[in-house]
């Protein structure tokens, strides 16, 4: 419901009177629509309206307050978000907060999301957290995104190696290589997308290779990577 709210600019038209006033309507369609409003209007007036619902009853509304407070940036969301990610009691919430963090590209995030990482018992915050540490581009996070490549989940170690991708961690080109013949075709595709981030020897070498991969996805991936690291040399 969140997605097509979103997707719908016809359904999001609202004043700020409206949609204060929305927001405190028992329906939660309303109060999901009131918050998609907000996007045209300016950090210092979507703030202090998302911060109505971050305790809402329905979690699809916290979830579109917490995502929100990390596209409308002031100083007050960094330390809401690194609260919630703390002490949140829903994990869906605490990744949420992770994700958002990411997307503030705050320098201060960096710690909050390496414990998150590290002490969190949800798959998806650790997820979440190096996702986020990706999108801060700080070489500081190699350490623990190197760790996340030994996780369990496929899906945290996809997000480990776009991650060391992002903060151009050249020196783990030979730790994420070890995933070049993965089963998993979206492991090997973001393999291949990270490589182009990371200009090497043996980038290049792997890349060349991998055009040749069985998957079309991941072989259109290496092509248009090893263009990339053309452009870069």
């Amino acid at each position: 419901m969140a997605e097509e709210i979103l997707r719908n600019p016809a359904m999001t038209a609202l004043t700020l009177e409206q949609i204060a006033s929305q927001l405190d309507s028992p329906n939660s369609r309303d109060r999901l629509i009131a918050l998609a409003s907000l996007r045209p209007y300016s950090s210092e007036e979507a703030v202090p309206l998302i911060k109505k619902v971050l305790d809402d009853d329905t979690l699809q509304v916290r979830s579109m307050a917490v995502f929100a407070l990390g596209i409308k940036q002031t100083e007050e969301c960094y330390p809401i978000l690194v609260k919630l990610l703390e002490t949140d009691g829903d994990y869906g919430i605490r990744a949420d907060a992770a994700g958002a963090l990411g997307y503030l590209e705050d320098e201060r995030a960096f710690h909050p999301l390496c414990r998150a990482f590290y002490e969190d018992t949800e798959w998806l915050v650790r997820f979440s957290a190096a996702v986020a540490l990706g999108n801060l581009k700080d070489i500081r996070a190699q350490t623990v995104l190197l760790e996340a490549l030994k996780s369990d989940e496929a899906v945290v170690q996809q997000a480990a190696i776009a991650a060391l991708g992002e903060i151009g961690a050249v020196d783990a080109v030979d730790a994420i290589l070890a995933f070049a013949s993965h089963e998993d075709w979206l492991i090997r595709q973001r393999l291949v997308e990270a490589l182009g981030n990371l200009p090497c020897d043996q980038s290049r070498s792997a890349l060349t290779f991998m055009v040749k991969d069985e998957h079309p996805q991941v072989s259109q991936a290496a092509q248009l990577s090893l263009q990339k690291l053309d452009l870069l040399s």
